[in-house]
């Protein structure tokens, strides 16, 4: 069992923060509202600290997942950041979404300071959060993973490495990628269904059990029906995903242009109000559209 430290508790974040107290082990925990730390810790009979270097004060490992770039250096530098209160020889574990370019900054930072950085983004949602079912993809040093991996465990389905620093961010990339041409597709096939007066609950429960099945579909077909959107992963946040992925197929020479689309799409559903919506709200604008 490990003495950690959990900086950041969203929607994300506080469930994972809880799997690690169920698992054993001694968890310290931040949060830029410090009445949801206050409220995490009295709940889990943890430990909260009033900036990222007290809560990580010692730990053998931190783990992050907060909201941006920005929020990231902010986290982990300064006098007040988690780097400062971090021993050489421990961990720093990102599950931010972020850019590629900040990881490589940050792995050169904390390993200036003796600190491993593996940066390690999440796919699974709220529920995988919730449920300790996330799937994990990392960067970094194979030491650092091989010692991260067992504590990332408490609450993965599968966690793997994929390269050296960065790797875990592009691999994060290509998963946000493929969710948006998904989407953007399920969206225009119940729209159709819709148009053509099918009973659209009839026509997944068939296509959903061949070729056309996927995880979109099998958790957002009812809410998508049922024009609810107060749920999920927001737009907001797609899009600033979106971005970060477009601007390194710039970087790459990659050619995305059905991203680039969808990306177009979900600026159109945040003139229409639906940035806090969930993803899947695409359908909300081919509807807006008639």
């Amino acid at each position: 069992m490990a003495k950690t430290a959990f900086l950041g508790l969203g929607v994300m974040g506080y469930p994972m923060a809880g799997h690690l107290k169920t698992a054993g082990h001694e968890v310290a925990v931040y949060n830029r509202t410090s009445a949801k730390a206050e409220a995490w810790a009295k709940e889990h009979s943890g430990s909260f600290g009033s900036t990222p270097r007290e809560a990580s004060d010692g730990a053998e490992f931190v783990f992050a997942c907060v909201g941006n770039d920005d929020d990231l250096r902010s986290v982990c530098l300064g006098p007040d950041g988690a780097f400062a209160g971090m021993k050489p020889g421990s961990v720093f574990v990102d599950h931010t979404t972020v850019s590629a370019k900040v990881t490589r900054e940050l792995y050169a930072a904390a390993a200036e300071l003796g600190i491993a950085f593996v940066d390690a983004p999440i796919s699974g949602g709220q529920a995988g959060a919730e449920n300790g079912v996330l799937s994990v993809m990392c960067g970094g040093d194979t030491a650092a993973y091989d010692r991260a991996e067992p504590v990332i465990d408490a609450y993965a389905r599968i966690c793997r490495r994929i390269g050296d620093s960065g790797a875990g961010q592009m691999t994060k990339m290509c998963n946000q990628i493929a969710i948006a041409g998904l989407v953007q597709g399920l969206s225009e096939a119940l729209h159709f269904a819709e148009k053509a007066d099918l009973d659209g609950r009839a026509v997944v429960e068939v296509i959903s059990q061949g070729a056309a099945g996927s995880w979109q579909m099998a958790n957002r077909y009812e809410t998508m029906l049922d024009d609810h959107f107060e749920h999920g992963f927001a737009v907001d946040w797609m899009r600033k995903d979106l971005g970060i992925c477009l601007d390194a197929a710039n970087e790459t020479g990659a050619s995305l242009p059905i991203t680039a689309l969808v990306d177009q799409f979900y600026k159109e559903v945040q003139k229409i109000g639906g940035g806090r919506w969930d993803t899947s709200s695409l359908i909300k604008r081919l509807r807006t559209l008639d």
